[in-house]
């Protein structure tokens, strides 16, 4: 998934290698705690290596796809025949997404192919429908769920985000929709996943490793992946302008007066051990901010790397291909 922020290439060396390097090289006895966890790629990699991962995110599709790749950790044996029963169901063609997000609905609005729209609330409908008749358990609702997030993202005519759509089809948005599994990690650990406001949900867990990864600009999530709540919530409302955009929650973290009073109330509630902030550059937050906030409760350390610009950014004033990517370390 095309996702603003996503840690997918600092999981691959560089934010393990950190956090191990504090806490240690066996950390099967700990908590690990993604509580922005985004499309869940941080707790994912730590996810066979601690003894439990607490996931959360405030928007509704990321609690989708980490009640399925986090949460869930044993086979399911009968997704494949799921995933194909999805596949073969006939079209419907008066679902919600056919009707406002794609040109045969409404004549507006080009999110998706006419074909795909259809799909999706197709499959959506039939989720839903399985659930209600107790015909697939939560473990395989979340997986369908997820799955169909992933592949919908896949053929969505956005350039990256869904805070508007193109004008015409691009290639990949005319491909057709093959629902695909949504594979998860398996592993003996129970974990857990939560939709609640970080810094409301902070007070009612504890743990070891705290990874905090807030917004750190004023972009919205809510506003920028609408389409996919929309998806995954799937409840009638009356899109709004241009490009359909659903009521969405506001995060303090994307303001730059609210933002250090937000973030050091997190971290002073926190009962954690460790805490591992991912924060760059380009950040509402500098540097001397997080550190100034961070050093009251602790012990504070700081680590670096350079990585590539997400794509979606290259509108921007500094043109730079790449931006520092910043991990402040608290051992509190």
């Amino acid at each position: 998934m095309n996702y603003i922020g996503s840690k997918l290439k600092l999981c691959q060396d560089f934010l393990p290698s950190t956090i191990k390097g504090v806490c240690g090289e066996d950390l099967s006895t700990m908590t690990f705690c993604d509580i922005f966890a985004g499309t869940g790629i941080v707790g994912r990699t730590f996810k066979t290596s601690v003894k439990q991962v607490i996931a959360n995110d405030i928007e509704y599709y990321s609690y989708v796809l980490n009640k399925n790749y986090i949460e869930n950790h044993l086979e399911l044996s009968r997704k494949e025949n799921l995933v194909k029963e999805l596949n073969s169901i006939p079209l419907i063609d008066n679902g919600f997404i056919y009707k406002n997000y794609c040109l045969g609905g409404n004549g507006e609005r080009q999110y998706f192919s006419d074909e795909n729209g259809k799909k999706i609330d197709t499959m959506r409908t039939k989720i839903e429908e399985w659930k209600s008749e107790e015909k697939i358990s939560s473990n395989e609702y979340y997986f369908l769920l997820a799955s169909l997030l992933e592949c919908a993202d896949k053929v969505a005519n956005t350039a990256s985000v869904y805070g508007a759509y193109l004008k015409k089809l691009k290639k990949s948005a005319q491909k057709e929709l093959v629902l695909e599994s949504a594979e998860y990690e398996l592993n003996c650990n129970e974990h857990k996943v939560f939709n609640k406001d970080a810094n409301v949900l902070i007070k009612e867990i504890q743990g070891d490793i705290l990874y905090l990864d807030p917004p750190y600009n004023a972009r919205q999530y809510g506003a920028n992946y609408h389409l996919l709540n929309t998806i995954a919530e799937y409840k009638p409302f009356v899109p709004k302008g241009k490009t359909g955009l659903r009521d969405y929650t506001k995060s303090k973290y994307c303001s730059a007066v609210t933002v250090k009073e937000e973030f050091e109330e997190l971290v002073k509630n926190a009962q954690f051990k460790y805490i591992f902030l991912s924060y760059n550059n380009e950040g509402l937050m500098s540097v001397e901010d997080v550190k100034t906030i961070m050093a009251k409760y602790g012990r504070y350390d700081l680590a670096q790397t350079e990585y590539q610009r997400f794509k979606a950014d290259s509108n921007r004033v500094n043109k730079a291909d790449s931006t520092v990517e910043y991990v402040h370390i608290l051992e509190k």
